[in-house]
């Protein structure tokens, strides 16, 4: 059953209204990344999915830092064929658009034939954290190449400057109410900032977008992700991760980021 008590917002006539949850570990004046990807993802597939689709590519444009203010939509379909369907949301608060999400959605067809390559190397959640139950709360699990064990649920035995991956089952986004398989995704695959950007010295780069794309949904209540990799000059960077769930790799995520180190969030 959803977290009836916890969640990033309520609603009321179409307005989202966010709780404490959902304010910005960079700002308590902003709202973080996960919550407001999560939304735009659920008014997403609530207007224009799925009706036999599925959702391959969420790309999130973070125009400005969205507010921690009430927020309402609006939502187009840009395309509708027998195959392809896109739509836009524009996220506005006030006057002002502040973030837009895209999403593609692809009709499921048959695999064509012949083998292609693929890496060899694929990340695996916690074992202890697979005997969780599948519902209520669960604390999110950190992973780093340099820890001795691997996996921990405390963040800060974490920065160092190894390869980083997270495995999470997130709060709701909407109080009382079960996140579809793609909201999920949204809202832990919007860490591809966080685990691709987290240094020795915490994380000094904020992301001013986001893309996520998806081969399948994941099947269970968590889903996780693991950095790619990370090139960066000029206080600008780019950041890439892969997604998976308890069956394996699902998807990728990439951001493109801008030093913010006045404000590095440290979790040392």
């Amino acid at each position: 059953m959803p977290d009836s008590t916890r969640g990033y917002f309520t609603e009321s006539d179409g307005t989202y209204l966010p709780t404490k949850y959902a304010v910005s570990p960079w700002s308590s004046t902003m709202l973080a990344g996960p919550c407001v990807t999560g939304l735009l993802a659920r008014e997403l597939d609530k207007d224009h999915g799925p009706d036999g689709f599925v959702p391959a590519r969420l790309t999130v444009d973070l125009f400005r830092p969205v507010q921690n203010a009430p927020v309402r939509f609006e939502t187009t379909r840009v395309r509708d064929g027998n195959r392809i369907r896109v739509a836009d949301a524009y996220l506005i608060q006030g006057d002002d658009v502040t973030a837009r999400g895209t999403v593609v959605y692809l009709r499921p067809s048959e695999q064509p034939p012949g083998t292609v390559w693929t890496r060899d190397e694929h990340p695996t959640p916690p074992v202890e954290a697979l005997d969780d139950p599948e519902s209520g709360f669960a604390r999110t699990w950190f992973g780093s190449d340099a820890h001795p064990e691997g996996w921990s649920q405390v963040r800060a035995e974490h920065q160092n400057a190894s390869r980083k991956r997270m495995w999470s089952r997130q709060i709701p986004v909407i109080v009382g109410e079960r996140m579809s398989p793609f909201v999920r995704t949204a809202v832990v695959g919007e860490g591809t900032s966080f685990m691709a950007n987290w240094s020795d010295e915490g994380v000094g780069f904020i992301n001013g977008d986001l893309t996520l794309t998806l081969s399948r949904l994941p099947v269970g209540t968590e889903v996780g992700v693991e950095a790619d990799h990370h090139l960066s000059a000029d206080g600008v960077a780019v950041g890439t991760s892969v997604l998976f769930d308890r069956l394996g790799p699902f998807g990728t995520g990439a951001v493109t980021c801008l030093a913010n180190a006045r404000r590095q969030v440290n979790f040392g």
